[in-house]
């Protein structure tokens, strides 16, 4: 087999570890190809070896063999049995002259290049060694050659390739510490997230129990409030003046009670998504004057007055009645509790203009001209005559289980359920408070038009 066809089935072969790209190869002028170091080489300088052989060799053209060393990736030097180099692709010229070689002057493989003993190398392989390794180190970068014999032209070819380089000492480190960190941050996450569902599930148990003891007292409260109504009428005797002050405590005691168990079952509604709106045509003066009615009693104890201010213009509009009159009465109570004896809470409910309502649906003209001709909303608030609050507890008064006293009476639970039920009605509601000023509560319901 020619010579020069056996390089081109090894290199072939050879593709996998060497990373060669597939054919087809761009041919080029033999003046442009590198046989030896840096300078053409006729076909009648090398061996006769290799041009021995005339049939097969006019098959292959010296640019075909060039194109094809090229393609290889990494520096590949061809050359005979005494060092003297026949092949060169372009990555061995220029590893040759980071190694500060002169690729125009004659090299030899092993005293220039390798700085090997030849007699060294050969008998390696030819003792049976498959390839011969040897350093291969340039100013830049470091490598080792894999020195293969081809045995029918005794040919040696040379393969440069990199050594990996070990980082240094800080950086390996560093990526040690990096890779800890990751691991870490990997069981803090998990841990967070096993913690977090654990509290998901205290969460729902919570609201499960809360909705059961509810469940529970709603019916012996109920025949309590029954049988002090029954009394303080007197259709079972007449009772003294301390009788009906004692019975009457004891009402209200019962009647904060009802409200308690109220507020568990709307709150444990709320957490389980399975609260439901009854949404009615209804007067909200109707449902302002009979909460107000309930409340008036109480009031008078505390010596608070209690005043209403309803615009007579207040729309019929849908909205579930108990949910709003039960906001109305989270408001007046914190109201009461708030407010010294002599103060004041004033009930305002007024038409209103909403400009949110509308920003989606209307241009500014449209939303300044609505302004002046209609409302669509209604407006209720709730202003006392207490301490106030501070402003940085604006929002959070309205989370569950928040009580800016800590001394006060309840559970922190009123505002965050008005908040959710008005929110339910797609409205708002908000705090408008200063230290010492007192506070007025707010809520928006918008009237639905057809």
């Amino acid at each position: 087999m020619c010579p020069l066809v056996q390089l081109i089935s090894w290199i072939v072969q050879t593709q996998d570890a060497f990373a060669i790209d597939t054919p087809p190869f761009p041919l080029r002028a033999s003046s442009e190809i590198a046989f030896g170091p840096a300078h053409p080489v006729s076909e009648a300088s090398l061996p006769k070896a290799v041009t021995s052989e005339k049939p097969v060799a006019s098959q292959v053209s010296f640019p075909l063999v060039a194109s094809l060393l090229d393609a290889v990736d990494r520096p590949l030097l061809v050359s005979d049995r005494s060092g003297q180099i026949l092949f060169t692709n372009l990555h061995a010229n220029d590893a040759l002259r980071a190694r500060g070689l002169d690729t125009g002057t004659q090299l030899n493989l092993f005293r220039d290049v390798l700085q090997a003993d030849r007699k060294d190398v050969l008998s390696q392989l030819e003792g049976g060694e498959h390839q011969v390794d040897l350093p291969f180190d340039s100013v830049e970068t470091r490598g080792r050659a894999r020195v293969r014999w081809l045995p029918e032209p005794d040919w040696l070819t040379v393969y440069v390739e990199p050594t990996p380089v070990d980082p240094p000492a800080g950086e390996a480190q560093m990526r040690e510490t990096v890779q800890e960190l990751m691991q870490e941050r990997e069981i803090t996450y998990r841990n967070l997230l096993a913690a977090y569902l654990r509290l998901q599930e205290a969460n729902r148990q919570k609201t499960v129990f809360l909705a059961s003891a509810a469940h529970e007292l709603k019916t012996p409260l109920a025949v309590m409030k029954g049988y002090y109504d029954l009394l303080l009428t007197g259709s079972l005797g007449k009772l003294s003046v301390r009788q009906q002050d004692i019975l009457q405590e004891s009402k209200e005691s019962c009647d904060r009670l009802v409200r308690l168990v109220s507020m568990f079952l709307n709150y444990s509604a709320l957490e389980s998504g399975k609260l439901v709106l009854q949404l009615h045509e209804n007067d909200l003066r109707d449902c302002v004057n009979d909460m107000i009615g309930r409340w008036q009693d109480a009031y008078q104890r505390a010596n608070v007055r209690l005043e209403l201010q309803m615009d007579p213009d207040l729309p019929l509009f849908n909205f579930d009645y108990q949910k709003v009159q039960q906001c109305m009465v989270n408001l007046i109570d914190n109201a009461l509790k708030n407010t010294p004896a002599g103060g004041t809470v004033t009930l305002r409910a007024q038409p209103h203009f909403w400009e949110r309502r509308v920003a989606e649906t209307s241009t500014p003209e449209d939303r300044r001209r609505d302004a002046a001709q209609r409302e669509n909303s209604v407006l209720v608030s709730v202003a006392d005559t207490g301490s106030g609050i501070a402003a940085e507890f604006h929002q959070e008064i309205f989370e569950e289980f928040v009580r800016v006293d800590p001394s006060s009476s309840g559970m922190g639970l009123g505002l965050a359920i008005t908040k959710r039920l008005i929110q339910a009605h797609r409205g708002k509601v908000w705090v408008d408070s200063e230290l010492g000023r007192g506070s007025t509560f707010s809520f928006l319901l918008p009237i639905f038009v057809e």
